[in-house]
């Protein structure tokens, strides 16, 4: 899977919460976090699209975004990444670090625990 930045992981999270949306609907949610222009934010949706991580159509006469990329197993190539390179741990991040968070349901929650735990050393 490819892992998005930070800046896409951002576009991301808005889809996760309300799909589809237009290119303007998008950077209304994310400019406040992001601080940068709308040209910025098609031409990150466009690198998304060529990177498969978002699909593109039309509705309306109008060009909207959704998420081809599944939030849980995004997640989790996160953690498993900030554990491993930032952490420099070998075992799991724990899923209470995730308690409270406002982008995962319990049932997400429990998913992304175990694809934590589950994770093969070979899928970096």
């Amino acid at each position: 899977m490819t892992t998005p930045s930070v800046t896409e992981l951002s576009l991301l999270k808005c889809l996760w919460k309300e799909q589809p949306l237009s290119a303007r609907e998008i950077h209304e949610r994310v400019v406040a976090e992001l601080d940068w222009s709308y040209s910025s934010t098609r031409k990150t949706l466009d690198r998304m699209l060529e990177k498969g991580m978002v699909a593109q159509q039309a509705l309306h006469g109008v060009n909207v975004y959704s998420a081809t990329l599944e939030k849980v197993a995004t997640l989790a190539a996160f953690a498993h990444d900030f554990g491993k390179r930032v952490m420099e741990m070998d075992a799991p991040l724990p899923v209470n670090m995730f308690t409270g968070s406002k982008l995962v349901d319990q049932g997400e929650l429990a998913a992304l625990e175990q694809l934590l735990q589950d994770w093969p050393e070979g899928k970096e």
